[in-house]
């Protein structure tokens, strides 16, 4: 599959590819954040795209290095066939992503209050909380990263990655401005998935708080389908954000890789 450019009268188009994936085609550019392309028994949903056939992207985003948001063996394919993309990732983790193959000048770590211009995309670095923020004392870097994403065409999405909610975390997104998207993971924690070592997010009811607070214009639920063992119900997501905040949000529960167009405000047809 080699994802086409996009750009029509300055509209975004989107696709989440499950779990905190998404995809994000605008002015000429595409870039993959978080996509989990390889096959594992435990998942629920098969990869709409096989990494070998993913093709023409301009960049890999990866906020974390949980296999899950950076694909390691996806991301050894994609060095080799798309050999002009970026691969952009928390610099803490520069060894492990070119030890994947990716060359030293294609490899863009970042840290919190860092940017990088992806074609007509820029791209703003925030801390994230999964669940702590495990700052390095020695060189200041975090591990875990949410991304703001800038379009040329005005268009601003907020990409939480893997987080929690933290004391300061709010102020830094609103800092940007408006945002128009939100991508926010639900899937909570609890005693059982500490105990099975798998540390975790918001609750639904605190990613509604988080999109409410925000003011995004649309809000779409992640990390809530791929593994039974640590899902959350969207549709409660969505309940509970459209009753407190009456109906000030947009939330959409996409299917994967059903494409969704944004433009001057909202959504269009033609996406939805």
């Amino acid at each position: 599959m080699r994802m086409e450019k996009y750009d029509e009268d300055g509209r975004t188009a989107l696709w989440w590819l499950g779990q905190m994936g998404l995809m994000i085609q605008a002015d000429h550019t595409t870039l993959c954040v978080d996509y989990y392309a390889s096959w594992d028994e435990a998942r629920q949903t098969r990869p709409p795209v096989p990494a070998e056939e993913l093709k023409g992207i301009d960049a890999f985003l990866g906020t974390h290095d949980h296999l899950d948001h950076i694909d390691h063996e996806a991301w050894k394919i994609w060095a080799k066939t798309n050999p002009d993309a970026k691969f952009i990732f928390p610099r803490k983790h520069m060894a492990s992503v070119l030890a994947d193959g990716v060359a030293p000048d294609h490899a863009v770590g970042l840290n919190e209050g860092e940017s990088v211009r992806i074609g007509d995309f820029m791209i703003h670095a925030i801390a994230a909380s999964h669940e702590f923020l495990e700052q390095d004392p020695e060189t200041g870097l975090y591990p875990h990263l949410q991304y703001i994403i800038e379009g040329k065409n005005g268009v601003r999405i907020h990409h939480a990655g893997d987080t929690v909610r933290y004391e300061g975390m709010l102020p830094k997104i609103k800092a940007f401005g408006k945002i128009d998207i939100q991508l926010l993971p639900i899937n909570g924690r609890d005693a059982e998935r500490y105990r099975q070592g798998c540390i975790g997010n918001m609750t639904w009811q605190e990613a509604a708080d988080l999109a409410g607070e925000t003011g995004a214009r649309l809000v779409i639920p992640g990390h809530w389908d791929m593994f039974a063992d640590n899902s959350a119900d969207p549709g409660a997501f969505a309940d509970y954000l459209d009753v407190k905040y009456h109906g000030k949000v947009t939330c959409l529960i996409p299917e994967v890789m059903e494409k969704i167009v944004y433009g001057d405000g909202g959504l269009h047809d033609d996406g939805v």
